[in-house]
């Protein structure tokens, strides 16, 4: 789904250390920010989950009927995921699987999507929200947050437009500290494919 993983714009995984530190989880703690959008038994996909920052807290979360689809372009980041999620007892609720540079592979169909400072790494955004309205469920979530200091706020509404194009409602703006976020509703009926962008 991001660029190439040799690519400048993408967050390299030897320094995945950096995403998982206690002051992050002081300001932007998983459990706070999405509790009004988890319930257990649902399905959750964490797209470019790194080392799993949400994953793991998303997975206690959706509990032992739910699972959580988690995905990410770099081998080294689930390779660290997975000995997390193992660590913290909830590796048999976590899928781990590898994306391609312009493609999820995802065909299962989730509740919510969690794209956490993902888009800005994405080279075809409209490409990937065409295929996120198409995993989503109808009336599924779409949580989106950009890094304030990466992108400005007009990028950010420049995404948020192609996301409408792709069949999504903002339904809400939620504050997240550092980031510019939204939470999008699925609306309209389920693409068939993924039309390209003109």
């Amino acid at each position: 789904m991001r660029a190439d993983p040799s690519d400048d714009a993408v967050f390299p995984s030897h320094r995945a250390h950096t995403l998982d530190g206690a002051w992050r989880k002081a300001l932007q703690h998983p459990r706070l920010l999405l509790r009004k959008y988890v319930r257990p038994g649902m399905t959750v996909l964490d797209c470019g989950c790194g080392p799993g920052f949400f994953t793991i807290e998303l997975a206690r979360m959706v509990g032992p009927k739910g699972r959580v689809l988690a995905v990410d372009l770099q081998q080294a980041m689930l390779d660290r995921l997975a000995v997390k999620a193992e660590a913290a007892g909830v590796a048999g609720r976590i899928l781990l699987h590898r994306s391609g540079a312009g493609s999820s592979g995802v065909s299962e169909n989730a509740d919510l999507i969690l794209a956490f400072y993902l888009m800005h790494e994405v080279p075809d955004q409209g490409k990937v929200l065409w295929e996120f309205h198409r995993i989503l469920k109808p009336g599924g979530t779409l949580y989106l947050a950009e890094p304030a200091h990466r992108v400005s706020a007009d990028r950010f509404q420049k995404t948020l437009s192609l996301a409408g194009g792709a069949g999504f409602v903002v339904v809400k703006r939620p504050l997240v500290l550092f980031s510019r976020a939204a939470v999008l509703r699925r609306s309209g009926p389920r693409a068939r494919s993924a039309p390209l962008p003109r």
